[in-house]
């Protein structure tokens, strides 16, 4: 996240920052694919994880 995000970035407040992190954890999250989990993002990767468990 360092280098992806907060490095190449420069914050005018506190708050500015910490929306930009929160909204980049959120698409860390559920909308960037990762090669690692067969392409899926991280939520939808549990999200079939847990079916299978049921």
């Amino acid at each position: 996240m360092k280098a992806e995000r907060v490095y190449l970035t420069r914050y005018r407040s506190y708050d500015e920052a910490r929306r930009d992190i929160f909204d980049y954890i959120w698409f860390y999250n559920h909308q960037r694919r990762h090669s690692t989990l067969g392409y899926l993002s991280p939520i939808e990767f549990e999200q079939r994880y847990a079916l299978l468990k049921a």
